[in-house]
């Protein structure tokens, strides 16, 4: 006989107990931001709406309108299907750590570093189009 207690799993413990639509947010503890977290739940189903479910999340999104350079805005905080990887540099990380702290600290906005790095790419891209030859990007990337 095992004298190891038995615990629920995650799916009991993050059971959806409402049914809204919204996902249950809870606060962070002061160790880490003070902003508001999204806590991951396991939603129960019936066997054909989870098969439904299954259907929809493999069968990609229609595409997008491309906006012009002036209406690009940034996803924000979604579900991004879409992954790469980039390597920085260990000043760089620390870089994106420091503006992710300053953001907090003196305007007040909780953002991840994907949430930067998604913004910065959105506003080089608007000013590319915008600027072609002139853009900061192009500057940069001849080492002008």
């Amino acid at each position: 006989m095992s004298r190891r207690a038995t615990l629920p799993g995650a799916d009991e413990l993050f059971r959806r107990t409402s049914d809204t639509s919204e996902p249950p947010v809870a606060a962070v503890p002061e160790s880490g931001s003070t902003a508001l977290a999204t806590v991951p739940t396991a939603v129960e189903a019936p066997a054909e709406a989870a098969s439904d479910a299954d259907a929809a999340r493999t069968t990609r999104a229609p595409a997008r309108r491309r906006p012009r350079a002036g209406d690009r805005r940034p996803t924000g905080r979604e579900r991004h299907e879409e992954k790469i990887t980039v390597y920085v540099s260990p000043e760089e990380l620390v870089d994106i750590e420091q503006a992710k702290l300053v953001l907090r600290a003196q305007h007040g906005l909780a953002v991840d570093r994907g949430r930067i790095v998604r913004e910065a790419i959105a506003v080089v891209i608007a000013d590319l189009e915008a600027k072609g030859e002139d853009s900061i990007l192009v500057r940069r990337l001849r080492g002008v």
